[in-house]
């Protein structure tokens, strides 16, 4: 499903070019849901985004079903992400001038396919089905968040990336967002790559990758 091969990525800060994938060699199969554990600073983030074909390497391939994901052009790039994939990051990223549904729907538009009520059964499995119409501002941290899991699955995806996913929840929230996210996987047979620094998140996976010095090693 998901194949990293001698990825390499590198920043410049100050001048000076700092390495932070160093010869990345992973292969996720479909279906397994998969954590990227490790201390701030230590590339998951990095990892994840060029796994979901954000960022890409300097060096390596990124192989999504087979296909050499950054050998393709920009707009097969942007359709292969738009059909596949889900994304759920931190700090939801939901648009504040559009409601709850509005902001499920949003894959569906860009992708030309929105459907109103894919989109309000998305919002019914996480919970939020009389809060549809309202405002991200009008919602608490863990209800913002359940609309950015019911807009990473509107298109149904075989992946779904999470970047940090209960990083701004109290312990409570944390928990029920990750059941919900789990549950909602299994449901679907979809695979799920999941970043944290939360070790007791990562009971939930199948398998923990941890990245120490630019490279992971399988525990």
């Amino acid at each position: 499903m998901i194949e990293a091969r001698q990825v390499h990525r590198s920043y410049t800060l100050a001048k000076k070019e700092i390495e932070v994938l160093k010869g990345i060699d992973l292969a996720i199969e479909a279906g397994e849901k998969i954590f990227l554990c490790g201390p701030s600073g230590a590339g998951k983030t990095t990892l994840m985004y060029t796994l979901a074909g954000l960022e890409e390497p300097h060096r390596g391939k990124i192989l999504i079903d087979e296909i050499n994901f950054y050998a393709l052009s920009s707009g097969n790039q942007a359709r292969l992400r738009n059909e596949k994939i889900g994304y759920i990051f931190q700090n939801y990223f939901l648009l504040p001038e559009l409601t709850a549904i509005e902001n499920v729907l949003v894959p569906g538009l860009i992708g030309g396919k929105a459907d109103k009520q894919n989109a309000m059964a998305a919002l019914e499995r996480v919970g939020l089905s009389t809060r549809v119409d309202h405002l991200p501002a009008e919602l608490s941290g863990g209800e913002q968040q359940r609309v950015a899991i019911a807009r990473a699955l509107v298109n149904s995806p075989s992946i779904i990336f999470a970047d940090e996913p209960t990083g701004n929840l109290d312990s409570a929230n944390s928990d029920e967002i990750m059941d919900i996210l789990m549950e909602v996987v299994a449901e679907r047979n979809a695979t799920l790559v999941v970043v944290t620094h939360d070790t007791n998140l990562s009971r939930h996976g199948d398998r923990i990758f941890t990245i120490k010095d630019g490279l992971i090693t399988d525990e």
